[in-house]
């Protein structure tokens, strides 16, 4: 009788233990909030697109330490209601090992504090205002520091302005960005002689665009949420007939193509463009028109970063030899993924990435023409203390 109580003790060992490690090699899970409705809907399938490449790849190269990888994709309405929703269904209903994803600043505001009670990796994979540290959170897409100031040179250098008007979407980015860029103006002996917003959702740029022709700036500048707000201020300034010079700070490629001659002549600055000549860039193109046939979205400067945050959460979680969240953030920050926008590498401490930037002009077709190019362009002290 002992000897069986023995050998039956250690079978339930044995087995509890097999059971133990076939759940620890279950499925990695990647959440991805994004705004499926809202102002985002118009980028979103883009994002979606480059996040079920990355995965597809990487289940297709073994995984994960072995493991296979799913995404869980949650709309987040593009706002902080439907974030808070999001991000608490994604953590704490199917429990994913990281958040990967491109949001607007609201959205990303109102979950900060879900992600801190989950304990859980927060990649935020978009161009943003800057300044937003948690300890949980990286960052991989542009902050001002890295974008502004080439596109206020050049409208004052190349087409000699010296008044601008400021139009934006009011919250946290268009606000943010266009603080900076109107400091950066200041500085540089420009002025600004207009400054006007409307809501995040709002699309009736009327009044607006009667107080910019009554100015008259030299140039105008815009940042906008999402693609939605884009598409309708580019087509209502064409319409009333405004042909300033106009710098968009939010103008991704894929909303670009879909404006058409409605966006062209605008200049942009961007870490992303698909004409990049590199064979990362040709490789990931060629992927996605494998995969997505004519249904492809156009890759852009809010996609890629997607597609180069979930390498960069493979690339941590084996330095890490684990998926634990507390080994996986103190990994973040060493390691290095070489993909689509060149080699991107996450500071530890100011957790946003020093990046190549190129400022270019956005022709009558949606195709982006790159005017000068700026190498490893850093993002300034963002999280230093």
């Amino acid at each position: 009788m002992k000897l069986f109580l023995r050998s039956f003790t250690a079978a339930t060992l044995l087995f509890c233990s097999f059971a133990g490690n076939a759940q620890a090699a279950g499925p990695i899970k990647i959440g991805v909030p994004v705004g499926l409705s809202g102002a985002n809907s118009v980028i979103a399938p883009a994002v979606v697109q480059a996040s079920e490449l990355a995965v597809e790849e990487i289940n297709a190269a073994g995984g994960i330490l072995g493991r296979k990888v799913e995404l869980v994709i949650a709309d987040d309405g593009s706002g902080a209601v439907g974030a808070q929703k999001a991000f608490d269904s994604l953590i704490f209903k199917s429990k994913v090992d990281v958040v990967i994803g491109m949001e607007t600043s609201a959205a990303r505001n109102a979950a900060l504090p879900i992600v801190s009670r989950g304990r859980v990796p927060y990649l935020y994979t978009s161009f943003y205002e800057g300044h937003s540290c948690n300890r949980w959170m990286y960052i991989n897409g542009w902050v001002p520091e890295q974008q502004s100031a080439s596109v206020v040179d050049y409208l004052m250098k190349t087409e000699n302005a010296k008044t601008f008007f400021l139009v934006g979407s009011d919250y946290a980015f268009g606000r943010g960005v266009l603080e900076y860029t109107k400091k950066y103006i200041r500085q540089s002996g420009g002025t600004v002689i207009g400054e006007e917003y409307l809501p995040m959702d709002g699309n009736d740029w009327t009044a607006i665009i009667s107080k910019i022709r009554s100015s008259a700036p030299d140039a105008l500048i815009s940042c906008t949420a999402g693609g939605a707000p884009n598409v309708s201020l580019g087509k209502q300034i064409k319409s009333a007939g405004l042909s300033m010079p106009y710098g968009n700070m939010a103008i991704d490629e894929g909303t670009a193509k879909s404006m058409g001659a409605d966006a062209s002549g605008m200049l942009f600055s961007s870490s992303y463009i698909t004409t990049l000549d590199t064979p990362e860039n040709k490789a990931f193109l060629a992927a996605m028109e494998k995969k997505f046939g004519s249904g492809m979205k156009t890759p852009n400067d809010l996609s890629v970063p997607q597609y180069d945050g979930i390498y960069l959460y493979k690339a941590a979680v084996e330095k890490a030899g684990s998926s634990e969240a507390e080994k996986v953030i103190a990994a973040m920050g060493q390691v290095s993924v070489k993909g689509p926008r060149g080699v991107i590498a996450i500071d530890p401490v100011n957790r946003h990435a020093a990046l190549n930037m190129y400022l270019g002009q956005i022709q009558a077709d949606g195709s982006l023409k790159i005017i000068e190019t700026f190498e490893n362009v850093q993002p300034g002290p963002q999280c230093l203390k």
